[in-house]
């Protein structure tokens, strides 16, 4: 804090209100990617869990062309999602 020799002032100098801020704003972006990680990992369990289920339900219709369809629809999700994951995370670094 900035003093005037007697009286001591409660405001800071302006570098001093300069590096506060930008030290807050490291802490914002810090926190920022890591909630973005988790929210990332969060999107591919859900995922993955969902392809999963659909898979096993279309394995329980024991009709080929279901659980081919279901297969192929599911490998494509899951390519997107790959790299619309890999992109997301490669922005938070």
């Amino acid at each position: 804090m900035a003093t005037t020799g007697k009286n001591e002032t409660p405001f800071p100098t302006a570098d001093e209100a300069v590096e506060r801020i930008r030290e807050l704003n490291e802490k914002l972006i810090a926190a920022a990617k890591q909630s973005g990680n988790v929210s990332l990992d969060a999107y591919e369990k859900t995922l993955k869990d969902m392809l999963a289920f659909s898979q096993k339900a279309a394995g329980a219709t024991q009709l080929d062309f279901v659980q081919a369809v279901t297969q192929a629809h599911s490998t494509y999700i899951s390519d997107i999602s790959k790299a619309f994951t890999t992109a997301a995370r490669e922005a938070l670094k």
